[in-house]
């Protein structure tokens, strides 16, 4: 036995080497075991594991006869059965193996019809766990084990616990890494492993969508090389961190491949290797650009809404305004036609009317500007433009920042809706002031400019435009900064909705213009504005009656009272027969019930119905009626509310008696003669 011990010694020592090297296999463990307990013992040997499912497995046998290891195989196979719980459990117990031997020439009965005449069941403990047998068996008459074979298919057994255990680590292992790799392919966030030098050692898909890259082309390539130079700062200082064993998150934009910037939330881990040393950093990277425009584009919108409110706000207010100016203006313009020249209740009238025209210019210009809507396009001559926004630039750019407007009188006129245009100039004007926080100047030039194809960007105008320049002493901007500049909700200030320059170029577009920018950090800006110049042409004549019929009964509709009262004393001097009604229906009941008027006068925007739709009503009754449609809104805000024909006018508020008059005249002809 001693012989024998060294060199069993090497080949259990072989036996636990091939066991390691198999360890990756569980099937190729159990074929390595079976093999090595037939060679050393003899006859054969098998491995019969159980499954997860608690039932026994197909059978891992082996036997020098190819043919009776088939055979045998098939007798001891305990595949699809479930063991003896109370035998597994006192082998797992004991540990100790079974040894049967047949008495005579009878084989064992366990076995059936196999002619096993000796066996070993060695129990296989795996954790602690009853996990099988290695089975040996003899089929000769007489055959059996000596006590040093079962102690060799003991030892044997122990080797195949030991791959057995470690193979089921690794797979587990494997199942495990194979379960994190599924996750961290398949959840959204990118993850990107580092090096302590920052260089990529994995990144996932995701990962490579956020920087534009294919994944296998991050691998070795520095994550530096997708920030700016205060992103690469910022990552030094996030490794130091990390190496000093703390974990960081916090935001930064990266650099994609084609130069486009993504904003991420970074989280950072300290990774470290079985000895404890720190070999580097996993990322979690989460792509917060939708998140960041959607919550910016939340917040802008509801400025935008802000804004629309307000647009509306500042025309109900100019109009109401405008129907007291009315007041003042015709109380103002009948005390001054009914005073002494030269009297001070005269010269008091004058200032009163004088005060209503320039109130009257502010209201038109507020009411351009809050209501764009619908408005209709004009030919706007530009002194007369940049005169009447001077006001608007003043209040704008605050009494710490000069306004100096250069133009000629014969600066070609430009076809636009005026309150877009105006607002255009504005924004210009606040965007100027925005960057003069310490006071600077406004310049602002328009000259005629004649443009030959190719002399301007691609897309721009050519021919005959108005060129206007808006210059500024400010901070400039940077050449990236004034490349987006223009694009909607790109802004520079937290507080801004990045919608001043955005909205601008829309509008300057929206007329076939172009608009240009210049600026240099501390240097200013300069705005370029070429707008396409139209040619003057007077408005087309409205087709009036050509012999104006005499009229004596007018009838007056309009919702404030004290409006309708200022109308009927401004012409009822003048030898009309006056009805009033503050309500649109009262005057459809009064017309339906025979009442015929020579003339309507009524105001526009009216609660119940609009001053156009009462008129189409009393026409089904009076065809030919004439009507002086008045308002406290412009033409050009009124839009297509209001369609004139060749029987109306309209007359804004405020007016004076001579224009009230003036107009009944150019619509209807002279009053009658007084009754006598």
């Amino acid at each position: 036995m001693g012989v024998m011990a060294y060199p069993l010694r090497y080949a259990l020592a072989d036996l636990a080497l091939a066991l390691s090297r198999a360890a990756d296999d569980t099937a190729e463990v159990r074929a390595t075991a079976a093999r090595a307990a037939a060679d050393m013992i003899g006859d054969g040997a098998g491995v019969q594991l159980l499954g997860d499912d608690g039932h026994y497995t197909p059978i891992t046998y082996h036997h020098p006869d190819v043919e009776r290891a088939r055979s045998l195989g098939r007798a001891l196979d305990l595949s699809g059965r479930l063991p003896d719980d109370e035998f597994s459990t006192a082998q797992a117990a004991s540990r100790r193996p079974v040894v049967l031997a047949a008495e005579g020439r009878e084989p064992l009965p366990q076995f059936g019809g196999a002619g096993v005449y000796a066996a070993v069941l060695c129990p296989i403990i795996v954790d602690n766990t009853f996990a099988g047998y290695l089975i040996l068996n003899r089929n000769e008459v007489g055959s059996f084990y000596a006590a040093a074979e079962v102690e060799l298919a003991r030892d044997i057994t122990g080797e195949l616990c030991l791959a057995l255990s470690s193979a089921r680590v690794r797979e587990r292992l494997k199942a495990s890494e194979e379960k994190y790799r599924r996750v961290l392919e398949t959840i959204p966030e990118g993850v990107l492993q580092l090096d302590a030098e920052g260089v990529a050692t994995y990144a996932n898909e995701p990962i490579g969508v956020v920087l534009g890259l294919p994944r296998a082309q991050l691998i070795g390539v520095p994550l530096r090389g997708f920030l700016d130079d205060q992103g690469q700062k910022e990552l030094t200082r996030r490794l130091a961190e990390c190496k000093a064993g703390r974990s960081t998150v916090g935001a930064t934009r990266l650099i994609r491949a084609d130069g486009s910037h993504r904003s991420v939330r970074v989280s950072m881990m300290p990774l470290h290797d079985e000895h404890g040393q720190y070999t580097g950093v996993v990322c979690m990277v989460t792509d917060t650009t939708d998140h960041i425009d959607a919550r910016g584009l939340k917040r802008q919108l509801d400025h935008l809404r802000r804004l629309d409110s307000l647009g509306q706000l500042i025309g109900g207010i100019s109009h109401d305004f405008n129907n007291l100016l009315t007041v003042v203006a015709g109380s103002a313009d009948m005390i001054y036609t009914t005073t002494a020249e030269g009297s001070p209740q005269h010269q008091l009238a004058k200032d009163i009317m004088d005060a209503v025209g320039t109130g009257r210019s502010l209201t038109h210009q507020l009411l351009a500007f809050g209501r764009t809507e619908g408005n209709r396009p004009e030919i706007i001559p530009i002194p007369d433009l940049l005169t009447d926004v001077q006001s608007l630039f003043s209040r704008t750019l605050g009494e710490h920042i000069g306004l100096d407007l250069a133009f000629g009188p014969d600066v070609w006129p430009v076809r636009a809706e005026r309150g877009p245009l105006e607002q255009a100039l504005v924004n210009l004007a606040a965007n100027a002031r925005d960057a003069m926080l310490h006071g600077g100047m406004l310049r602002v030039a328009a000259t005629n400019e004649v443009v030959q194809p190719g002399q301007l960007a691609e897309g721009a105008p050519t021919g005959k435009l108005v060129h206007m320049v808006i210059t500024d002493t400010g901070v400039g901007m940077t050449d990236e900064t004034r490349k987006r500049a223009l694009e909607p909700f790109f802004t520079t200030r937290p507080t801004a909705a990045g919608l001043g320059l955005a909205t601008t170029a829309g509008i300057v577009q929206g007329i076939g213009g172009f608009i240009e920018l210049e600026s240099e950090p501390r240097m200013g800006t300069t705005v370029h504005l070429y707008l396409p110049a139209a040619e003057e042409r007077p408005g087309p004549a409205v087709d009036r009656q050509t012999t104006p019929a005499l009229i004596g009964r007018v009838l007056i509709v309009e919702d404030q009272p004290e409006v309708a009262q200022l109308v009927q004393r401004l012409i009822e001097p003048a030898g009309y027969q006056i009805s009033v009604a503050t309500d649109a229906l009262m005057a459809v009941t009064q017309v339906a019930s025979g009442a015929r008027p020579d003339l309507l006068i009524t105001d526009v925007v009216m609660p119940a119905m609009t001053g156009p739709e009462l008129a189409g009503a009393l026409r089904t009754h009076q065809p030919d009626l004439p009507v002086l449609f008045m308002s406290g809104y412009t033409a050009a805000s009124l839009g297509p509310q209001l369609n004139l024909d060749a029987n109306s006018m309209l007359i804004e508020k405020p007016f004076t008696r001579s224009t009230l008059l003036s107009a009944i005249r150019s619509l209807c002809g002279p009053q009658p003669p007084r009754a006598d």
